[in-house]
């Protein structure tokens, strides 16, 4: 999206920031991507006080890129406390790009206790593909999401079982979670929603050919 003309001055920045209206506000925080993250990071930081939930949630966006240990710990407030799922979900996302080494204890705590299906589908879209996931975290994400009643986190959570059987460079360096995620898998092809057991079938049939062909 264009928000053109953007303010030029830090005060402006300020103003239209502080303001809390998304048409002045989302043209200033687009333009911070020109600038250090020293100067971005405090005016990001001031957008997460604003009452519309657009702002915030394009300033977590923002802390994932202009990245600092301030702005860190401002997300995993957001995590925890921000009343809308949008913004939540996007703090989820920003804060993976801290390292999901360091971040998956949190967000792995965050799913199982945030029940928002928004915040849960960020989550594994965060962690799925990033190659440094352990393949035990990433089955543990996997039958987490499988346990929701939103069929669209249990799809997600199908998906993911999937990426463990891709072999290397696939995260899969592990052939005791390997075989796991593909008996869980199997299971999933009675399961009663029928987009899960797409996706099942999805996961097992792209690891034909790899090591075992023609054997599901």
């Amino acid at each position: 999206m264009d928000f053109s003309p953007h303010p030029s001055s830090e005060s402006e920045l300020l103003q239209a920031i502080r303001s809390s209206d998304p048409s002045r506000a989302m043209p200033a925080l687009a333009s911070l991507r020109q600038l250090p993250a020293a100067e971005a990071i405090p005016l990001l930081l001031i957008g997460l006080q604003q009452t519309a939930f657009a702002i915030r949630s394009l300033c977590c966006a923002g802390l994932g890129f202009k990245r600092s240990e301030e702005g860190r710990q401002a997300l995993v407030k957001v995590l925890r406390d921000d009343p809308d799922a949008n913004v939540r979900a996007e703090a989820a996302n920003a804060l993976a790009y801290y390292g999901v080494v360091d971040a998956w204890p949190l967000l792995r705590r965050t799913f199982a206790e945030d029940d928002h299906w928004l915040v849960r589908c960020s989550i594994l879209a965060a962690l799925a593909e990033d190659p440094a996931m352990q393949p035990a975290w990433l089955l543990d994400l996997a039958e987490l999401a499988l346990t929701d009643r939103d069929g669209t986190v249990r799809v997600g959570g199908a998906e993911v079982l999937g990426r463990l059987l891709v072999p290397p460079p696939g995260p899969l360096s592990d052939p005791a979670v390997g075989n796991l995620a593909r008996e869980r898998l199997r299971s999933l092809a009675k399961d009663p929603d029928h987009l899960v057991v797409a996706a099942a079938l999805n996961g097992l049939h792209g690891q034909q050919g790899a090591a075992d062909p023609g054997k599901v």
